[in-house]
C-alpha cells in the first residue's frame, strides 16, 4: 500500500466516525482528543505527500490510525464504515531517492517506540476493566514493534516504520486517554 492509499482509507474512516459516548462526559472528552489526534495525523500526512515527503506521509498515516484503532477498540469512537487495516497489504517500497531518510527514520522510530514502551505503566488498579485494557494496548505495541522488528530485519523499512508508528499511535492515544502513567521520558507523548 503506498502512503496516499493509507491516507485516503484513514480519511475515509475518520468522515464515518463519531463520539460513541456522551460528548460532555470524561469519556466524551477523551473521545474528541483521539479524534482530533487521527484526524491531524491524516492532515499531516497529506501535507507531507503533497511535499514530496514520503517517508513522513508513510509514518502519519500509520500513526493516525494508530490513535482511530484505539479510539474505536476502546469505545470511545464509532464507525459507520469498517475500521479498515492499513495493514492487509505490504507497504509499497518507496523510491530509492529516500532509502537513507527511510532507514534513519525507521531505525529512529524503533528507538523512540522501545523507550516509549518502557516510559509507561499502567494507570488503572490491576484487575480492574481499565486495567485490562491497558495491559491489552501493551499487548498490541508490543506485537507491533515484534514484527517491525522482523520487517526491518527482512529488508522492508517501509513495512517496519508503518508498525512502529501504528504502535506508537496506541501506546500515546492510551496515554492521552488515562490508561497510563508516564514514568519517563514525557516529550515522548502528546500530553
Amino acid at each position: 500500500m503506498r502512503p496516499e492509499d493509507c491516507l485516503a482509507l484513514l480519511a475515509t474512516v475518520l468522515e464515518s466516525t463519531s463520539v460513541a459516548v456522551p460528548e460532555k462526559s470524561g469519556l466524551g472528552l477523551s473521545a474528541r482528543a483521539v479524534r482530533t489526534m487521527a484526524a491531524a495525523y491524516e492532515s499531516d500526512g497529506r501535507t507531507f505527500s503533497a511535499a514530496d515527503d514520503r517517508v513522513n506521509a508513510l509514518a502519519s498515516a500509520w500513526y493516525g490510525f494508530g490513535w482511530l484503532h484505539f479510539g474505536i477498540t476502546f469505545g470511545l469512537l464509532e464507525s459507520t464504515v469498517p475500521a479498515g487495516c492499513p495493514f492487509f497489504s505490504p507497504c509499497d517500497a518507496l523510491p530509492p531517492r529516500f532509502r537513507d531518510r527511510l532507514l534513519e527514520k525507521t531505525e529512529r522510530y524503533e528507538r523512540l517506540l522501545d523507550t516509549a514502551r518502557h516510559a509507561v505503566r499502567p494507570a488503572p488498579e490491576a484487575g480492574t476493566a481499565a486495567g485490562g485494557f491497558a495491559d491489552r494496548v501493551l499487548m498490541i505495541t508490543s506485537v507491533y514493534a515484534g514484527s517491525g522488528n522482523y520487517c526491518q530485519r527482512s529488508g522492508a523499512p517501509e513495512d517496519a516504520l508503518a508498525r512502529y508508528s501504528y504502535a506508537h499511535g496506541w501506546l500515546d492515544a492510551g496515554v492521552t486517554a488515562g490508561l497510563f502513567c508516564i514514568t519517563g521520558h514525557r516529550e515522548l507523548f502528546t500530553v
